[in-house]
């Protein structure tokens, strides 16, 4: 029996042991990452121009319909919040697995800070995005040359009776509940836990649009994203509309860094966890 036992562990030792190799990662042609890059881009670009030309068109069908002091008539504020509501979520929902479904500089700006995305991908998605809003536009006005201009081409600007501080603050306010709104349907444990319903992030978002919309129409006609509000007053070109861009440039990124800092430093406690870590590696 001894010796039984030896000769089979010898014979164990004997035998050459596999390794279990570690799982090889997909051949990745170079220079792949620029291809991926172009499709986000060219993802935004377009889904950027379909947003503006849907929701411009609609708010000039809007005023056409209005035109003969009808308050009955066209699809009134509540139908101009659904198209901007609802096409925000119809546009994040088909690019959000390509581009992530920004289709708007506020909300990249936002996860910028967030440090979700890289400068130069920031800095070419708003590019992106500028572009595909003043080609929608520009399509809008294309098809609807005899009421683009008489019906303001959906241009923003400051209402008749607010003053700019109430124009910005309500800018502001609506990005930071657009963006806040964002990071809290894009969070990890959430996706983690709702992935089984992949429509549960771009339904918040488009719902966000939608309340916005109803609150501040009457004050800026709201724009919370800044390629919309420039897309506009590009093909519009008009004083009004310039002289109060800048409103629909600083009110949005501000509410956006004001929401990624409220995210990510006081819910997510990404500060106290920096700090932590910056402690135990002192200690070390």
């Amino acid at each position: 029996m001894k010796i039984f036992k030896e000769i089979k562990t010898s014979t164990a030792h004997s035998q050459p042991r596999t390794t279990q190799t570690p799982t090889s990662t997909p051949f990745r042609p170079e220079g792949a990452w620029k291809l991926v890059l172009l499709q986000s881009l060219i993802a935004e670009f377009i889904a950027t121009l379909l947003f503006l030309y849907i929701t411009v068109l609609t708010v000039i069908g809007y005023k056409k319909q209005i035109d003969h002091d009808d308050p009955c008539g066209g699809v009134g504020i509540l139908g101009i919040a659904w198209a901007f509501g609802g096409m925000i979520f119809v546009l994040v929902y088909c690019t959000a697995g390509i581009s992530g479904g920004h289709i708007n500089p506020a909300v990249t700006f936002g996860l910028f800070l967030a440090r979700k995305v890289s400068l130069v991908r920031a800095v070419m998605y708003m590019v992106a995005q500028c572009l595909g809003a003043i080609c929608g536009v520009g399509l809008v006005k294309t098809l609807q040359s005899a009421y683009y201009v008489k019906y303001g081409g959906g241009a923003n600007t400051l209402s008749d009776g607010y003053s700019t501080g109430v124009g910005l603050g309500a800018e502001i306010v609506g990005t930071f509940v657009l963006v806040y709104t964002v990071f809290s349907a894009t969070d990890p444990k959430r996706s983690a836990r709702d992935s089984h319903i992949p429509v549960l992030a771009p339904l918040p978002i488009g719902f966000a649009v939608f309340m916005v919309h109803l609150a501040t129409i009457p004050i800026t006609g709201t724009g919370i994203n800044p390629a919309r509000s420039l897309g506009a007053a590009v093909i519009l070109n008009e004083k009004k509309a310039w002289d109060d861009q800048w409103i629909f440039w600083v009110g949005p990124f501000i509410g956006a860094a004001i929401a990624a800092f409220y995210h990510q430093f006081i819910l997510r406690a990404a500060a106290v966890k920096a700090l932590g870590s910056f402690r135990s590696q002192h200690h070390v």
